[in-house]
């Protein structure tokens, strides 16, 4: 093999892994940003298929309904703390910022943040569900089969 050859391979060699090392690095910060969407139930009790449960720290997105009542609002501060339910279950979130103007109680919303231990959303953002041409699909569908009061574990008594 000749010198003009050897050079040839060697710089289609060091391309090759250097495009490799990026396309490790680009998956690598991509993954970093997943933001993966929950429903409160699912925090709690994990996915229907996989029952895969929510480590705290991990970033995400939940979408559910303010549960009435719920909603204390710091005087002081912009600080917002509301419960959201579904059908299975009820989350914490504190917030710090202006809410929308469509969020208000028994309302729709989603909520982008950190899950901190036990089931507190710590929040960065907060979305008001409105129109359902502007919600995902993912979300409306969550939203829709899980529009229900949750279950409180306590039973009534039929008296």
């Amino acid at each position: 093999m000749n010198l003009r050859r050897k050079n040839r391979l060697w710089m289609a060699s060091l391309l090759l892994v250097g495009l490799g090392v990026t396309f490790a690095l680009v998956l690598y910060a991509l993954r970093a940003n997943i933001d993966l969407f929950y429903t409160p139930g699912e925090i709690l009790y994990g996915k229907e298929q996989t029952q895969e449960i929510p480590a705290p720290g991990q970033r995400l997105r939940c979408g559910g309904m303010v549960m009435p009542g719920s909603v204390k609002r710091d005087a002081d501060s912009l600080k917002v703390t509301f419960s959201m339910y579904d059908a299975r279950g009820v989350v914490d979130v504190s917030y710090e910022g202006i809410l929308p103007d469509l969020f208000r109680e028994g309302q729709g919303v989603v909520v982008q943040g950190r899950l901190e231990n036990g089931n507190h959303i710590v929040a960065q953002e907060v979305l008001a569900k409105h129109d359902e041409n502007y919600t995902p699909p993912e979300v409306s569908k969550a939203m829709e089969r899980n529009h229900h009061q949750p279950v409180t574990g306590e039973k009534e008594n039929a008296s």
